[in-house]
């Protein structure tokens, strides 16, 4: 089922998530309806707030990208009670143009480690303790700083900001054109 992307000014975005059990409701059905509505989206990556659920769960699909980067061909994949333990300070730092379904209509480029360590759980609830880089890492960064309340734009210098508040204001009085279902916060 394709679900409704939450759009900025909704509670649930600015909220921390919590960790989840294995006997979490219907969590198969969930991550399954989060891939469909990643999918009808145009997304690569989407976090559980996104949704309206304050809970530990992101799905990544990277398969839009193996043409041009065949190790992402087939890449799809859930994550549950992710956490990232560490930044590598050795690693350099890149800037990229970041978008995100919740902020629709905004891009601006931010600023992020290329290498992280993570750890998480799959869908089968096995563990995973794993340094992550490239372009992985930059989408791991991005969805799973939903799931501590942040967006990108909290990444951002303050004129940058300062530059798009018009746009965010937009969003807050539910003045939103996408191509996806939404739910705008209440005015």
């Amino acid at each position: 089922m394709i679900l409704p992307i939450y759009i900025y000014g909704q509670p649930v975005l600015r909220k921390v998530a919590q960790d989840i059990t294995p006997d979490y409701p219907e969590l198969k059905e969930l991550i399954s309806d989060m891939f469909e509505s990643l999918t009808a989206s145009d997304g690569v990556g989407l976090a559980a707030p996104q949704i309206g659920k304050d809970i530990r769960v992101v799905v990544i699909d990277l398969d839009v990208l193996g043409d041009d980067f065949p190790e992402y061909k087939d890449f799809k994949k859930a994550y549950i009670n992710p956490h990232i333990l560490e930044y590598d300070e050795n690693a350099p730092k890149e800037t990229m143009e970041e978008g995100c379904l919740s902020l629709p209509g905004i891009h601006e480029n931010v600023t992020r480690p290329t290498r992280i360590h993570v750890v998480y759980k799959d869908d089968q609830f096995n563990d995973h303790d794993e340094w992550v880089d490239g372009y992985l890492a930059r989408v791991m960064q991005h969805e799973f700083d939903h799931l501590e309340g942040k967006m990108f734009i909290d990444r951002m210098p303050p004129f940058r900001k300062q530059l798009i508040f018009g746009k965010l204001k937009a969003l807050l009085k539910g003045k939103v054109r996408c191509g996806y279902r939404t739910k705008i916060a209440h005015k």
